[in-house]
């Protein structure tokens, strides 16, 4: 099962997060994520076998305790790319609002899984909502003139749940469906 944690989007922030999109669209070798599906990724675990569900729900429900984050809520604003402006992989919304307890609950959600033999992140966490992944550079110069133009402000979320999603690799793209909720308190 391809698992990760995450905090999805309602499904109100699907037309807005559509609109950012419709910026990027003359860009050639984007590849946009279905905006019904939108959220903020905060540990991809990878393949993990149906056995060890129970106990990750379970881990990732104390993580979420001991990060003690009330819900709260979360604004959007600007876009980015990672890994550069040169070599664009991802086009992303950014947060602004609420960055501070996101990378707060990722921050105890990464030790927690770290500690139980996943792969710690090689990346600094930048809580963001990924818009579209780049495949090649045909777009590039349209991607970075959007980057320098447009400052979205999409809209805002509250936040009382952290998510264990699982994601079905179909023809269409992925597929993801909550396995479990861990309520923050």
């Amino acid at each position: 099962m391809r698992l990760f944690v995450s905090v999805d989007l309602p499904p109100g922030l699907a037309e807005a997060v559509a609109d950012v999109q419709d910026e990027f669209s003359g860009a050639s070798g984007l590849n946009f994520v279905d905006p019904e599906q939108a959220h903020i990724t905060m540990k991809f675990l990878s393949d993990v076998p149906k056995r060890r569900l129970e106990r990750l729900e379970a881990e990732l429900d104390q993580a979420v305790s001991e990060a003690e984050v009330d819900p709260f809520e979360v604004e959007f604003s600007g876009v980015g790319v990672f890994p550069s402006r040169d070599y664009i992989s991802v086009v992303w919304l950014g947060v602004d609002g609420g960055a501070r307890e996101l990378t707060a609950l990722h921050e105890s959600i990464e030790q927690r899984f770290v500690d139980r033999g996943f792969d710690p992140e090689d990346h600094e966490f930048t809580p963001h909502v990924t818009l579209a992944r780049m495949k090649h550079a045909g777009g590039k110069e349209l991607v970075q003139e959007v980057l320098d133009e447009y400052d979205p402000g999409p809209g805002s979320m509250q936040v009382s749940e952290v998510r264990l999603t699982k994601s079905d690799l179909g023809h269409e793209g992925p597929v993801y469906s909550t396995i479990h909720r861990a309520a923050l308190e």
